[in-house]
């Protein structure tokens, strides 16, 4: 039994509509999602098959079952669905989708540049068939966005019909809303922030460094997301306030004395 410890954090239960936590799956194994939800699953809110992983990762289907048998959601990354729509293929994208049963899908436009008007369209038409998640900003580094850019594209990308939007960052962390040292881009942070509801945004921090910032700045239920599995267990320490980094940050002042 677990002892009831004050000046924790309160997490909301799951299903969640924030709080949530993203973990990049770049190709493991059945028997490592196995042992991946036998310790995450309660943290876990989605499981991105990164990129275009899922054609290629053998025993891909039985994965997904593994995640949803979980209670965590599983969906391909947006970067698939740009590999078939360049090819022309969006139909054939959602026979892919329908046939893995699956029933979140990402629309990006990171590495193939859709007009966005075209992209808006995706995501109304793909939000009729399933639950859509849009991700915004590119994966190429003289692709530039300003912070009020990236504040319009979130919104209309919502009013299409997203039902959140994931702030890029690349599974580096060096790319959009951070630096080439992967530190935290402030002035497209804080305009995001300012104008866009929190519980709406999903912030990519794939490293410890950017996760403390976001909890420290935004909370213990910050949405992030592309947190590498091995890493749920230490990033929910973090927002519990269970780790070094975050140890005095939702302790009272007289405590901290």
């Amino acid at each position: 039994m677990k002892p009831n410890i004050p000046y924790i954090p309160e997490r909301p239960a799951k299903p969640r509509h924030f709080g949530l936590t993203m973990v990049m799956d770049k190709g493991l194994s059945i028997r490592e999602a196995e042992d991946f939800m036998s310790v995450g699953s309660e943290y876990t809110d989605f499981v991105k098959l990164g990129f275009g992983t899922s054609l290629i990762t053998p025993g891909c289907r039985e994965k997904i079952k593994i995640y949803k048998n979980a209670g965590v959601i599983p969906y391909f990354g947006g970067t698939l669905f740009e590999a078939f729509v360049i090819r022309g293929m969006f139909n054939k994208f959602v026979e892919y989708v329908q046939e893995n049963e699956i029933t979140l899908v990402e629309i990006s436009d990171g590495s193939y540049e859709l007009d966005h008007n075209q992209k808006l369209d995706y995501i109304k038409k793909l939000s009729k068939i399933v639950t859509v998640i849009s991700e915004v900003g590119s994966k190429k580094k003289e692709i530039i966005y300003t912070p009020d850019q990236w504040v319009d594209m979130m919104k209309s990308e919502l009013d299409a019909g997203s039902l959140k939007v994931i702030a890029e960052a690349r599974e580096s962390g060096t790319i959009g809303i951070y630096n080439d040292d992967g530190s935290i881009n402030h002035a497209v942070v804080d305009t995001i922030s300012t104008h866009v509801k929190l519980e709406n945004v999903i912030w990519e921090a794939p490293l410890k460094s950017q996760q403390v910032w976001f909890i420290k700045h935004f909370g213990p239920n910050v949405n992030l997301g592309n947190i590498p599995p091995n890493e749920i267990i230490p990033l929910e320490s973090l927002r519990l306030g269970l780790r070094g980094d975050t140890f005095f940050q939702f302790l009272p002042e007289n405590i901290k004395k």
